[in-house]
C-alpha cells in the first residue's frame, strides 16, 4: 500500500470550501486542547504524587526485600522478548534493521531514558534498566542474524513451550518456592498484579473457551445443552456480579482451610466469563470453515482428533482472531473491576493512593498515568495481532517448497 502524497493530503484536506473550513475548525480545537493540556501539564499539575508513589503503583505492597524476584522475572522476559522479536522478524537486511524496528527500538530507548528520572527512580533502578534494554537490542540482534537462519524453523515450533515455562518460572519466583520467602497472592499489586491476573485468565480461558465452543457444535445432545447452557448464563451475567459470588460462595461452599486466596477465586471466575466470550468468537470462526474441508479430510482417512488439530482449528482461530484479540483487551480493562472487592490491580492501588491525606485532590494525574498504562497495554496487544494476521497472510501466499 503506497503512503498518501503531499497533494493527496491536500486534495483530501482543502478540496473544497465545506472540507477546509471543517479541516482548519478541527486544527484549531486540536491546537487549543493541546495548549491548555500542555499549560496544566507544565503549570498546575503536581507530579510529585507520581515519584513518590512510582513503586507502589508499579508492584504494589511486594515485600522491598523481595524485589530482586522482580528484577531477575523482568529480565528473563526481556531476554525472551529479545529472541522472540529476533526470530520472528528474522534477519537483518544489508541497510540495517527494518525501519518499524528502529522505530520500536528508538521509542524504547527514549522511554527508558525520559521516564526514569520523571519519576525519581533511583540511580541503580535507571542503570538497571538501561541494562535491560541493551540486553534487549542485543538478543534480538542476535537471534536475527543467527538463530532465525539457523534453528528458526525448529525454535518456532518448541518456543511456545519456553514461554510457557518462563511463565511458570514468573510465578514460582513471585509467590516463593524451593526454600524462597513466601509472599502472600494478597500483596501482589499495582501494574504487576494487572499483567499478571490478566496474562494468567487469558492462557487458561483459551483453550477452556475453544472447548465450549467444539461442545457447542457437538452432535452429542448433553454436551451441547451444557455447552449452551453455560455460555448463555455467564453471557448474561454482570462480571461483578459474578466476581462477588466467587468471593461469597466459595467461602460458604468450602472449609476456611480449603477455600483458595481471594486472588485465585478472582482469577477463577475471571476465566470462566472470558471463555464464554471466547468460545462464540470461536465459534464464528468455525462456521467460516468451508464444510468441503471437513469431507477432504475424511476422505483422505483422517481421525476426528486429527481433523480438527490440523484443518479445522487452525483455519477457524486464523479468522477469529481479530475478536480474540478484543476480549483480550475488553479483559485487561475489566480488571478494573478487581478493586471493587477489595483487590489491588493498579485501579485499586491508585485509589489507595488518592485515599492518603497528602495526595488528596490529585486525582487528575493519577488517573492520566492509569489512562495511559493502559492505553499502552491495549495498543500492544492490537499491534501484536495485527502483525500476527499478516505474517499469518503472508505465510499463505508463499509458493510452496519443491
Amino acid at each position: 500500500m503506497s503512503r498518501p502524497s503531499l497533494q493527496s493530503w491536500r486534495r483530501q484536506l482543502f478540496g473544497s470550501v465545506p472540507d477546509t473550513l471543517l479541516s482548519l475548525g478541527l486544527g484549531a480545537l486540536l491546537v487549543w486542547a493541546a495548549w491548555g493540556f500542555l499549560h496544566w501539564a507544565f503549570g498546575q499539575a503536581q507530579w510529585l504524587v507520581l515519584r513518590a508513589n512510582a513503586a507502589t503503583l508499579t508492584i504494589g505492597r511486594y515485600p522491598e526485600a523481595q524485589e530482586w524476584r522482580l528484577w531477575l522475572l523482568l529480565g528473563l522476559l526481556v531476554s525472551l522478548t529479545g529472541l522472540s522479536w529476533g526470530l520472528l522478524r528474522g534477519r537483518a537486511t544489508a541497510a540495517g534493521w527494518p525501519l518499524n524496528d528502529r522505530i520500536a527500538a528508538g521509542l524504547l530507548s527514549l522511554l527508558t531514558l525520559v521516564v526514569p528520572p520523571l519519576l525519581a527512580f533511583g540511580g541503580l533502578n535507571q542503570l538497571r534498566l538501561l541494562f535491560l534494554l541493551g540486553l534487549l537490542l542485543l538478543l534480538r540482534g542476535l537471534a536475527g542474524r543467527w538463530l532465525a537462519h539457523r534453528w528458526g524453523q525448529r525454535l518456532a515450533q518448541s518456543w511456545p513451550l519456553v514461554w510457557a515455562g518462563a511463565y511458570l518460572l514468573g510465578l514460582w519466583l513471585i509467590g516463593g518456592g524451593l526454600g524462597l520467602t513466601p509472599v502472600r497472592p494478597s500483596d501482589w499489586g499495582g501494574l504487576m498484579f494487572t499483567l499478571l491476573i490478566t496474562s494468567l485468565t487469558l492462557l487458561l480461558a483459551l483453550p477452556l473457551g475453544v472447548l465450549l465452543a467444539l461442545g457447542r457444535r457437538s452432535e452429542l445432545p448433553l454436551l451441547r445443552w451444557v455447552s449452551v447452557a453455560y455460555i448463555e448464563v455467564i453471557r448474561g451475567a454482570p462480571l461483578i456480579t459474578l466476581l462477588f459470588l466467587g468471593q461469597n460462595l466459595v467461602g460458604f461452599l468450602l472449609p476456611g482451610g480449603l477455600a483458595p486466596d481471594r486472588v485465585w477465586r478472582a482469577a477463577a471466575v475471571l476465566t470462566g466469563f472470558a471463555a464464554a466470550y471466547v468460545a462464540e468468537a470461536v465459534r464464528g470462526g468455525l462456521n467460516a470453515v468451508p464444510r468441503g474441508q471437513l469431507e477432504a479430510s475424511r476422505s483422505l482417512g483422517l481421525s476426528t482428533a486429527h481433523t480438527l488439530g490440523l484443518v479445522v482449528l487452525p483455519q477457524a482461530l486464523k479468522v477469529a482472531l481479530p475478536a480474540l484479540v478484543g476480549q483480550c483487551i475488553a479483559l485487561l480493562q475489566d480488571t478494573t473491576l478487581l478493586s471493587i472487592i477489595g483487590l489491588f490491580d493498579l485501579l485499586g492501588i491508585a485509589r489507595s493512593v488518592l485515599a492518603n491525606p497528602d495526595w488528596l485532590g490529585r486525582y487528575a494525574e493519577v488517573y492520566l498515568l492509569l489512562a495511559v498504562l493502559y492505553w499502552c497495554s491495549c495498543s500492544a496487544l492490537s499491534l501484536g495481532s495485527r502483525a500476527l494476521e499478516q505474517r499469518l497472510s503472508s505465510s499463505n501466499l508463499r509458493p510452496a517448497h519443491r
